[in-house]
């Protein structure tokens, strides 16, 4: 009852929160699919990324979660890490950390409550159904005591929902705002019903891009369930890899992470693998929702020419489109989607800092960043591949 009392508990692992309770509040399941809404928040994932020691001591995400409790009953959940640096988030926050070390004061370590290494959109401030407003408020005032407790910079929420991000400015939050690419599924019962939607030039061009990609000289596999073996796993290890030591580095996952996630989360994995002579070359990780195919990890031992957009865009579409699901999230960044039918998004964070003058000056700078961002949305949806009024196809 909203009568009860709330009480507030932060956990250094999953492991002391039951996935019943947990999932209660991340993956209510309201939609009767059987598949959870964002399997990025489920306690299965996120236990995964804890056992296989890719959060924990040494990486800088040490896991402090917080539960909300409300007559004994688990009625809010939110992942939350302390953080060392600001690697693996995708809301990118350097030039705060500069200007805030730099005018004497200590940015790292501050709170995150986030998905790792992992820019998929969705519910952080988690509750079961009818708790939304004592609950969200019960873990943002956690959150800020953590914070203020430990003399932390601040803590910062990212890519929670529009809903989450409107509840939490009235708590006092700040509000930033960002931009994705999306692919949304108009309900078409095809790939070519998708592509007629299309101005002649941009479906002329995706058709010569997937003859180009399928040229290869093999075979493009989707797999899920049962049908993922390990040995697609060592493929899709190296893949990461190659890719992680290019685009980071090191690789924020470890191995032992893909064996856990074949155990626990097969059926909520679709991988898209091309294979030549029974050696797969290149491959696409992606994570099923109720509602979202959301595609994380690419990579490839071999380069083919429009491969990589075959593999991550177009089979992801066509899964989604087989499979009834309204959208594919493609992950951060990335103007060339718009091309391939892929539209801009707005995306959503909040953020509280500690400390007073540094707190105006971020309010300053978002508010600026936000009109930017709102411009560029708008922009860049007039440039997007469908198209315009009575246009006629020249084919």
């Amino acid at each position: 009852m909203d009568g009860d009392p709330i009480e507030i508990t932060l956990h250094q692992s999953l492991e002391t929160v039951s996935a019943a309770d947990w999932d209660a509040c991340a993956d209510p399941k309201p939609n009767g699919t059987g598949r959870a809404e964002n399997p990025f928040v489920t306690h299965r994932f996120l236990r995964a990324l804890e056992e296989s020691g890719s959060v924990g001591s040494g990486t800088g995400w040490l896991p402090r979660h917080l539960t909300a409790k409300a007559g004994g009953e688990v009625i809010a959940v939110a992942p939350m890490y302390i953080k060392q640096h600001s690697q693996g988030e995708y809301v990118f926050d350097h030039n705060w950390a500069h200007a805030y070390e730099q005018a004497g004061g200590r940015y790292y370590p501050k709170l995150q409550t986030a998905v790792p290494f992992s820019p998929v959109t969705g519910r952080r401030l988690m509750t079961r159904p009818g708790w939304e407003t004592t609950g969200q408020s019960a873990l943002v005032q956690g959150m800020v005591q953590v914070g203020t407790d430990n003399g932390l910079s601040g803590a910062h929420i990212t890519f929670c929902t529009e809903e989450e991000a409107q509840n939490g400015q009235k708590m006092g939050l700040l509000y930033r705002t960002g931009q994705q690419f999306h692919w949304l599924n108009d309900n078409y019962d095809s790939f070519d019903a998708f592509l007629a939607a299309l101005s002649s030039r941009k479906r002329k061009n995706i058709r010569k891009e997937r003859k180009q990609a399928q040229a290869f000289g093999g075979t493009i596999t989707c797999l899920t369930g049962d049908d993922i073996k390990p040995s697609h796993w060592d493929a899709m290890w190296r893949f990461y890899q190659d890719t992680g030591a290019r685009k980071w580095g090191t690789p924020y996952l470890t191995r032992a992470f893909f064996d856990i996630i074949h155990q626990t989360m097969r059926d909520d994995t679709l991988l898209i693998l091309s294979e030549r002579d029974g050696t797969p070359v290149a491959g696409a990780m992606n994570m099923i929702g109720s509602d979202t195919l959301f595609g994380r990890y690419w990579g490839c031992v071999e380069h083919h020419p429009a491969l990589h957009f075959e593999l991550c865009y177009y089979q992801a579409m066509d899964w989604a489109i087989a499979q009834g699901l309204a959208s594919v999230e493609a992950g951060a960044q990335g103007e060339h989607k718009l091309a391939r039918g892929y539209l801009p998004v707005t995306t959503h964070s909040l953020h509280w800092i500690q400390d007073p003058g540094f707190r105006d000056a971020i309010d300053r700078y978002l508010q600026a960043e936000r009109e930017a961002v709102s411009q560029d949305v708008e922009v860049l949806t007039s440039y997007g591949p469908f198209k315009r009024g009575n246009e006629e196809d020249h084919e």
